[in-house]
């Protein structure tokens, strides 16, 4: 069974910055298409960024030119690096499989844009 740990969420005033970091065991990170995607409170649950195995990325609309997702070079983690946070980026955060049926949802983590 695939265990996703997500990190590095936290409390940040608007245009602020954040890094969340994505851990699997072994070479599954390696191997698939990853993204994230976020969870705002009573809202369903929507694809923020993809990142292919070839290291085409995809981003929303909404998060387009301020968030960035990569891998590290060993392909164990997946980042997501977030810059000009706004207010409407509040959210539990998740990472997961791309453009395939998803493994179990993780714990998320969560971002909390606030002034």
């Amino acid at each position: 069974q695939v265990q996703l740990v997500e990190s590095g969420g936290g409390l940040v005033q608007p245009g602020g910055s954040l890094r969340l970091s994505c851990a699997a065991s072994g070479s599954i990170i390696r191997i698939n298409d990853m993204g994230w995607y976020r969870q705002a409170p009573g809202k369903e649950r929507e694809l923020v960024a993809g990142i292919t195995v070839g290291g085409s990325a995809y981003y929303a609309d909404s998060v387009k030119g301020r968030f960035t997702i990569s891998r590290d070079i060993a392909k164990t983690t997946v980042y997501l690096q977030m810059n000009s946070l706004k207010l409407e980026d509040t959210a539990v955060y998740y990472c997961n499989r791309y453009r395939a049926r998803p493994w179990d949802w993780g714990q998320g983590t969560q971002v909390t844009v606030s002034s």
